[in-house]
């Protein structure tokens, strides 16, 4: 795994707590351009507030966030946490795409305006540019017959591709994928894996949170398990599955495996 000014992100000691519970307790983990991490784990590990807080949605109580470098959230030098200001926290969002677990798209627009939105309101695209892009990214993911489908009239897994088209419709730097296949029936979860395995295979940088064994057995380059807040046990896959190193990863994939 790559560190320090070579990583594309950089993550030190990070820790957030929710009242008395502390859901991460120090996490360092890094990823560099080009890379999947996977990162496993059962319910509750922290795999999806780690997401949160690497793009601000949650926000840190210690550690450090580095990007391309340099330190966007997180503590400064002289030790005192950083209070961004919004328009810092949208350039970082900017290089981050995330897919969530749910779609999240508005149900009056079609999938070609889902996508467009944000190019627009965000980077400022013109609509002739912004309605190339968002067709040109909808094809990508194999919707290019879907442009003026509403979601109402999409499969969930059409329309969890469509939130996989409008983040990168933003030319992403990285890729955060937060469970993206949990809420679809398991018929249609193979669609939306295999459109993340041709991210992959493209050469994204990407960092998944999933409970996809086999996605993170052939299309990871790293994995990273997880439980009760801490990073358990990393390494590439291969090693991963053959042979944990850890009990708890052992217990783990056991009962993944059933």
């Amino acid at each position: 795994m790559t560190t320090g000014a070579a990583a594309l992100l950089e993550l030190r000691g990070i820790r957030k707590r929710f009242h008395r519970l502390e859901v991460l307790k120090g996490i360092s983990l890094s990823v560099a351009t080009g890379q999947v991490v996977t990162i496993l784990g059962p319910s509750g590990s922290g795999k999806s507030t780690l997401l949160r807080c690497i793009n601000h949605l949650e926000t840190l109580d210690d550690g450090q966030v580095f990007f391309e470098g340099r330190l966007v959230f997180g503590r400064d030098e002289s030790g005192g946490l950083l209070r961004p200001r919004e328009s810092a926290i949208a350039r970082v969002r900017r290089e981050m795409g995330m897919v969530f677990q749910r779609f999240n798209l508005f149900p009056h627009l079609t999938a070609l305006g889902n996508v467009m939105e944000a190019p627009r309101r965000v980077l400022g695209l013109p609509a002739d540019e912004a309605r190339t892009t968002a067709a040109a990214m909808l094809t990508r993911v194999g919707l290019g017959d879907k442009l003026d489908a509403y979601p109402g009239q999409l499969s969930g897994g059409q329309q969890q591709r469509v939130a996989i088209a409008r983040a990168l419709a933003m030319n992403p730097k990285l890729m955060l994928f937060d469970e993206p296949t949990s809420a679809l029936d398991p018929e249609l979860v193979g669609e939306v894996l295999a459109v993340m395995a041709d991210l992959a295979a493209e050469g994204m940088t990407m960092l998944v949170v999933t409970h996809e064994m086999a996605f993170a057995r052939e299309a990871a380059s790293h994995v990273v398990f997880m439980d009760e807040g801490v990073i358990q046990e990393e390494g590439p896959p291969a090693a991963f599955f053959a042979d944990p190193q850890t009990e708890r990863a052992r217990q783990f994939l056991r009962r993944v495996a059933r």
